[in-house]
């Protein structure tokens, strides 16, 4: 008898601490990599009217770069290892995918990062602030 009560109990407890971790409370930290996360919501744009952005806004930052950004113009080619993506001898890290394709011109902007670890093991890594198409 009091086997079941043991395994009631200790049901009730975990069922009791798993409630305390509702969604969303995983602990924010920085990625593998040790980099800041980049986000990948392009710029919506200058507005036409209510509700619509201009349907001949190409993206690009909405601000002047920080101190010590970098502008890189030309077209992108796929790296060795999937997912790797080159501009010259740069590795694109973090950017709007949908935009960064291989074969696209793009202006991108960021920060060269020469110590930063990667699994493309090529170029050096560039994280990418903004882009839009060259």
């Amino acid at each position: 008898m009091k086997t079941p009560r043991t395994v009631l109990v200790a049901l009730l407890a975990g069922a009791a601490l798993t409630a305390c971790a509702g969604p969303g409370t995983e602990p924010a930290g920085p990625t593998s990599t040790g980099a800041a996360p980049v986000t990948s919501q392009p710029d919506p744009g200058p507005s036409i009217g209510p509700s619509r952005p201009d349907p001949t806004w190409k993206g690009g930052p909405s601000k002047p770069p920080g101190p010590g950004a970098t502008t890189l113009t030309g077209t992108i080619r796929a790296g060795v290892e999937p997912n790797c993506l080159l501009i010259d001898d740069h590795l694109l890290i973090g950017g709007p995918r949908d935009l960064l394709r291989p074969g696209a011109r793009v202006e991108v902007t960021g920060r060269s990062e020469p110590g930063m670890m990667t699994t493309c093991q090529q170029g050096t890594p560039f994280v990418v602030e903004s882009a839009r198409r060259a």
